[in-house]
């Protein structure tokens, strides 16, 4: 069996089914669509934007993202990615329990999330370990 420079199987650097770029794309709209409501809901319009249905749809559909990367590729916790994904999930259940931080951890995680997204690749996928 041969191996990639990560020491793991060459054939278990990725994984792969059908129809898993669009799972992926779909999960993706749901995540926009939860970030979309729950900024209305903490930035002013609480009435007709309810966090509490929002935020799970994005924290839900973000984590789903995340078990599918994790699945896709075995090292994504080794790597910068995987552990700005574990850290932006662990934000946002400080953002849903404590109110006073509320505010500046959405700014923060908002710009770190862009930042991230678009960072090279070079710094997203890099082993941290």
């Amino acid at each position: 069996m041969s191996r990639s420079r990560d020491g793991v199987p060459a054939d278990a650097v990725h994984r792969d089914f059908g129809g898993r770029r669009l799972l992926l794309s779909l999960l993706r709209v749901l995540h926009i669509i939860g970030l979309a409501g729950l900024s209305a809901a903490l930035l002013g319009d609480g009435v007709r934007f309810n966090a509490a249905v929002w935020g799970p749809l994005m924290a839900g559909s973000g984590l789903a993202i995340v078990m599918l990367d994790r699945w896709s590729d075995p090292a994504y916790f080794h790597q910068v990615k995987g552990l700005v994904a574990l850290l932006k999930l662990a934000l946002v259940v400080v953002l849903a329990l404590v109110e006073p931080l509320r505010l500046p951890l959405f700014w923060g995680l908002l710009v770190f999330s862009v930042l991230m997204a678009h960072a090279p690749g070079s710094i997203r996928h890099r082993r941290v370990w």
